[in-house]
């Protein structure tokens, strides 16, 4: 039973051996990796080459803080922030130091200024000075961070109040736009309106001149039609105007549908003639008629 006992702790004794034999060939592995990176990227300022070996120094020994605090300053110089950022925030998560935590969190906070993200660069500085109170450096940049973060904000507010100004005034401009569409509109609609009351107002004169000159054909045609002249009156009537001009001329104008003297004067001298000619022929009728009285008796 000893003799099982002591096999089994052997055999423990090792595996475990073994896997430290290992752990220390992957360390010093991946500090070859490291100082590999540190040379192509020092001497030769080749960052993809150094990026690969800092990458396979992380993948031998993933604990290592080193390797990836040097991949996040290849980063940084290379303004590959955001690879940068993520970088430092793993490194602070595995240091085991106060001082590599410190060298961590200041260099995220350089990063974060670099991108103008100053409230975030407060933060990492503050995390900094806790792990290194007396690191001026530090302290200074956490100041600047500050003072920075206070101007941004202010020019945010004023960025917001010109926009709500903006909005604002684009509003009044739309309200002042729509007012006058619409006073356009109610011009236009009174334009309209007084267009066609003018046009309705000229067909209206129009029938009114219409009427007026039938009006005034039918006084011309009952003037003509109330006139009992024959046409030999008509012809004396010219023929003693003609002789007389001096007293056509001393006439007053006729009035229009009013008979003049000298039509008067003509009427009534044709109704003598006409009324003497019936009366003539009355009697011719009571001449022709009377019985002759014979000397024979019955």
């Amino acid at each position: 039973m000893k003799r099982y006992l002591i096999i089994i702790l052997c055999f423990q004794f090792g595996i475990t051996f073994s896997q430290e034999k290992d752990l220390e060939k992957d360390i010093a592995e991946a500090k070859q990796y490291v100082a590999t990176g540190n040379e192509m990227l020092i001497k030769d300022g080749n960052f993809p080459k150094a990026e690969g070996e800092y990458r396979k120094a992380i993948a031998k020994n993933p604990v290592d803080a080193t390797a990836k605090y040097n991949l996040a300053n290849a980063y940084y110089n290379s303004e590959k922030y955001d690879e940068a950022t993520e970088r430092y925030i793993e490194t602070a998560k595995i240091a085991t130091t106060k001082t590599e935590k410190h060298k961590a969190f200041h260099n995220q906070g350089n990063t974060f200024m670099e991108q103008k993200k100053y409230k975030e660069a407060v933060d990492a500085y503050k995390n900094a000075l806790r792990n290194n109170p007396k690191d001026d450096e530090t302290r200074y940049n956490l100041a600047l961070a500050k003072k920075m973060l206070e101007q941004q904000q202010q020019e945010n507010d004023q960025n917001k109040d010109q926009d709500k100004d903006n909005k604002d005034e684009n509003k009044d401009q739309d309200k002042d736009n729509k007012d006058q569409e619409g006073d356009n509109k109610d011009d236009k609609k009174d334009e309209g309106e007084e267009e066609k009351k003018d046009k309705e107002g000229d067909q209206k004169d129009k029938g009114d001149q219409g009427e007026d000159k039938e009006d005034k054909e039918g006084e011309e045609e009952k003037d003509e039609k109330g006139e009992p002249k024959d046409e030999e009156d008509k012809n004396k009537d010219q023929k003693e105007g003609e002789g007389k001009p001096e007293d056509q001329k001393q006439q007053p104008q006729q009035v229009q549908g009013q008979l003049s003297p000298q039509q008067v004067k003509s009427l009534l001298e044709a109704m003598n003639n006409e009324e003497k000619k019936v009366q003539d022929k009355i009697n011719a009728k009571k001449v022709k008629g009377t019985k002759t009285r014979t000397d024979k008796d019955w």
